[in-house]
This record gives C-alpha cells, structure tokens and sequence, in this order.
C-alpha cells in the first residue's frame, strides 16, 4: 500500500521524466483508439509508468501514471463522468489523485487543463506541467483518418 506522504513524494519529484517519443498504437481490442504506455524514469528509480489512451471518435482521452504493483495513482480522464466514494459528481473532465483511504477513486475538477479533448498533446503538456514530468522527445499522434 502506498502512504499519502509517500504519494506527494512521489508526485513532487521533479526528477520523473520519459526519455524519446511517444508514439501511439491501436487499442489492442480494435476500437477506435489508439494508445501508448511508456516508463517513467527517475533519480528515486519508482517502479512507474505511464498510460494513455485516446478515442477521438467518442471524445475521450486519459493519461495515467501507474505504479507497478499497485495500480493508477494519478491520472487524468477527459470525456467520461466521474462519482467520488462520497456521492460527488465531480464531471467529464477530471484528475485522479491517490489517497490511502480511497486509493484511486477520488477525483478533482482541474484548473491547469485548459485544452479540448481534441488536442491530446496540448493537454498532456498540461497535464505533465502538473505532475512534473519532464518529457525528453515529441508525442506523435496519428491523423483521425488514419484512426478510422
């Protein structure tokens, strides 16, 4: 189990970073999305990756930071409601921020994304500016036609 003091360590290490381009695939289930999953480095050598998925036919997008063994501990969905533990409609557009009591379940409305769901790579330099993941390379996204 991850602690929350272990968790704000984790995500306040500026030293996480992904070295080289992100590039997208085919969702393995042969939707219309494509997907990506990368390793995150760091000078604290966590054992995390990351994950996105885009569907630009359905109008969703999610980047997330994985902890191996231990699943999504932070994490961005653009595009698909969310309810807390609590009851709160929190909406389309949200971040998932671990908490040892709600692991991650609990989720917040962003100010710092500002971009459409149909720019992925606006909203993930957002989305890494936050997180504090430097990312060392290009994200290449392949054109919607090339996705239908």
């Amino acid at each position: 189990m991850l602690s929350d003091t272990e968790f704000s360590k984790i995500i306040t290490d500026t030293s996480k970073r992904i070295e080289g381009d992100i590039v997208w695939s085919q969702d393995t289930d042969n939707s219309p999305a494509i997907e990506f999953r990368v390793e995150i480095l760091s000078d604290e050598a966590y054992p995390l990756f990351m994950k996105g998925r885009y569907n630009a036919v359905a109008q969703k997008l999610s980047f997330s930071l994985i902890y191996k063994g231990i699943g999504r501990i932070y994490s961005l969905d653009i595009g698909r409601e969310h309810v807390n533990p609590t009851g709160e409609q929190v909406g389309e557009k949200h971040k998932h921020r671990w908490q040892a009591q709600y692991r991650d379940k609990w989720a917040y409305k962003p100010a710092d994304i500002t971009a459409l769901v149909n720019e992925p790579v606006q909203v993930w330099k957002q989305f890494c500016l936050e997180a504090q993941i430097t990312h060392n390379g290009t994200m290449i996204i392949p054109s919607l036609q090339s996705l239908l």
